[in-house]
């Protein structure tokens, strides 16, 4: 069945949020196989015909030219297909959904750290996720990542651990991995099953059956009694799978007290229940690539990962502030979470929605609480990859476009006019590289400016901003890979052809020490004069708290409708720092006490008086340069083993750790970003092209002195 032309919802009323639909994303460090995997499952489904292959470009999920060129994802996409599950237990296999048809909407994620607004915004809007692992490394950095990045929303998931069939997979490993180093409560469902080290299917350990795999993309299999080698394997895994839940589970944990055995269906029931509440993460071996153990992952999804219909209220602000609770309700006044920003072929603004209550129907007028406008729905979509479908109504719990909808932006509420409500948006991190731009042809200025407002506009960790000195557009991201491909969407995507200079590191800026500041503001020209006085004082903030402003102010010495102001100036005061202009971090400041006068005080001046108070503290309080710090993780031969570590010292680098493998070691270490470019082709070199690297943005760390002073002065000197 080609779910492609089949249309959602064909009815204008909608009666219920769906319980047989699952909105998952494909998660995981890059080249974990997550595209592969989801093109086995669009495979399987029906919605295509013949699976593409990342290698060639012909993937479903990576339709943009750049992503088939460089062979990575680096763009979300959302794909719809149908599963339903086998209705006769005949073989042996229990479903908890016999015979029922799922729709599943998947999102695929890029793996690569510089694209994790991608990850981010998908996770917040999604109720589960497969999380995908290589069955050789196991757990890695960008692993991490996703895995918080999922904690944070409270996303179920279940985990695929992919690649068994590479020489050096170990399934056993990967699974202490995700107990060890993501702290999750995981077990194994499905076991891989080898004769040697052939991979032949699986060993679904609940029902207790093998699952032989014809293998090619005909990707039939067979269900067999488990042969007499692997029975102690399958048994001890239920044993150990039984043993924890009857930790979560009161079904299974009465069963397992009184020495009952503990039916298959139980055990899934149970399962459900804890994955749901993110008690639990089942564990499934397969080869995506070898199309081994992917229908058996859907069912998986379709049993324990939830519906809309399982998430019962969703956390919302309301006008006053005040933080509330919405029913996911397809009869509520609609609410939806805007996600994901987009320009299509046509230069046609698509704004993507999740919603949680309601439904939305083209020609509604909605509202926009953060600007407090509303603007009326135009057309209305299901976006299959790089295709459109129309659709009348959309209700709770749907993933959907909408073309046309201004004002919106990523993190924005959509809600009834009638009822407004503001739910929560996801959380980006700040970019960490900048570089200068400019058009090759002066004529081209006014459309790089317009092409540059559209990505920021589609990817929030993205910046763009002028250099009031030169006059040149400053572009930043989360990496070097992150602004080439910026720069290749302006000529390809815009038709803006720039020039690029070397991209330069995001400092910041903090303080060591304390300092309290006495500052008068007072001006008197004829008339009506401004006054001011500010006492403050700053001190360093513990790390990762960022600027924090307390009013202590006391006896009304700065009237109350001053203090608003003064903070502001505070702000602003910290958005530069004293050093090099760089934005303060991890400050607080204590307003202490101040005056005011009654006729040449006003907001203005206020302003203006902690602006330069706050600025005087810092010059005061010993203020220091820091620099992202990256956590880079190597692995290389054993033999190159000195040579990369050699280099990393010469970097700056910390190593904390090698873990020694037969072959191969992993070297773990922090480097600051700055001596990072280049890397790729040092790391080529020094081990001919066998070593690989990745890195993920970990800290900001104190430049050293004589370091810092080269800095400040090749700055000062611009």
């Amino acid at each position: 069945m080609n779910t492609t032309r089949t249309p959602l919802l064909q009815t204008q009323r909608i009666e219920s949020v769906p319980r047989n639909l699952r909105n998952i994303g494909v998660a995981a460090h890059i080249d974990a196989g997550k595209t592969t995997l989801t093109e086995r499952i669009l495979l399987y489904t029906g919605a295509i015909h013949r699976a593409g292959d990342v290698h060639d470009g012909t993937t479903t999920t990576d339709f943009n030219p750049i992503e088939q060129r460089k062979g990575i994802t680096i763009f979300a996409a959302a794909v719809s297909c149908h599963w339903t599950q086998a209705a006769s237990e005949d073989e042996g296999i229990v479903h908890l959904f016999p015979g029922l048809q799922h729709q599943l909407n998947v999102i695929d994620t890029p793996g690569h750290v510089d694209f994790t607004a991608e990850v981010e915004r998908s996770l917040r809007a999604l109720d589960g996720v497969i999380a995908v692992f290589c069955g050789v490394a196991g757990v890695q950095p960008q692993s991490e990542t996703v895995w918080r990045q999922a904690n944070r929303y409270g996303v179920p998931r279940l985990a695929f651990v992919n690649k068994m069939d590479r020489v050096g997979a170990n399934f056993g490993r990967v699974v202490a991995d995700l107990r060890e180093k993501l702290g999750a409560n995981a077990s194994a469902v499905i076991l891989p099953w080898f004769n040697g080290d052939d991979l032949l299917g699986q060993l679904d350990v609940i029902n207790e059956r093998a699952l032989r795999f014809v293998g090619g993309a005909s990707g039939g299999f067979t269900v067999e009694d488990v042969p007499l080698e692997a029975r102690e394997a399958v048994s001890k895994a239920r044993v150990e799978l039984v043993a924890q839940l009857a930790d979560l589970d009161d079904a299974v944990a009465t069963l397992w007290l009184s020495n009952e055995p503990v039916p298959s269906r139980v055990l899934k029931e149970a399962i459900r229940r804890a994955t749901i509440a993110n008690r639990f993460v089942p564990v499934i071996g397969g080869s995506a690539y070898k199309f081994v153990g992917v229908q058996p992952m859907i069912d998986a999804v379709v049993n324990y990962l939830p519906s809309p219909a399982d998430i019962p209220s969703v956390r919302v602000h309301l006008d006053d502030g005040a933080e509330s609770q919405i029913r996911v309700d397809a009869s509520d006044p609609v609410a939806a979470l805007v996600f994901k920003l987009a320009y299509d072929e046509q230069g046609r603004r698509m704004v993507f929605l999740r919603l949680y209550a309601g439904a939305l129907r083209k020609g509604d007028r909605v509202l926009n609480p953060r600007t407090g406008k509303s603007s009326r729905v135009g057309r209305l979509v299901r976006v299959f990859a790089d295709r459109r479908e129309d659709l009348e109504v959309a209700g709770a719990g749907q993933i959907v476009s909408v073309i046309g909808l201004e004002g919106f932006v990523t993190g924005d509420t959509v809600c009834d006019p009638e009822r407004p409500v503001q739910l929560e948006p996801p959380v980006f991190p700040e970019p960490v590289v900048s570089m200068a731009i400019e058009p090759r042809a002066s004529a081209d200025r006014t459309r790089l400016a317009i092409a540059l407002a559209r990505l920021s506009e589609e990817d929030p960790t993205f910046r763009t901003f002028t250099d009031p000195e030169t006059d040149q557009s400053i572009i930043a991201g989360m990496g070097e890979l992150h602004l080439e491909v910026i720069r290749e969407r302006l000529e390809q995507e815009h038709r803006v052809a720039v020039n690029a200079g070397k991209p330069a590191i995001a400092y910041r800026e903090t303080i060591l020490g304390t300092a309290e500041v006495d500052h008068l503001l007072k001006k008197q020209n004829g008339g009506v004069g401004m006054y001011a006085r500010v006492i403050l004082r700053v001190r360093r903030n513990e790390p990762g708290r960022g600027v924090t402003i307390e009013n202590r102010v006391t006896g009304g010495n700065i009237p109350a409708q001053f203090i608003k102001s003064v903070k502001h100036g505070i702000a602003d005061g910290l958005r530069e720092g004293v050093l090099a202009g760089y934005p303060v971090m991890d400050a607080h400041v204590e307003i202490l006490d101040g005056a005011a006068h009654a006729t040449d005080s006003c907001d203005q001046s206020f302003q203006m008086a902690a602006r330069s108070a706050v600025r005087e503290a810092l010059k005061k309080a010993t203020p220091v340069l820091l620099e992202p710090v990256m956590k880079v993780d190597v692995d290389t031969p054993t033999e190159n083993q000195g040579d990369l570590l050699g280099d990393l010292n010469r970097r700056r680098g910390k190593v904390h750790s090698v873990e020694m493998g037969s072959t191969s070691a992993v070297l773990k270490a922090d480097v600051p970003l700055s001596e990072l470019w280049g890397y790729a082709n040092a790391i080529r070199c020094l081990s001919r092209g066998r070593a690989s690297y990745s890195m993920t943005p970990s800290h900001f760390e104190q430049v050293p002195s004589a370091l810092a002073a080269e800095i400040v002065d090749a700055l000062t000197s611009k």
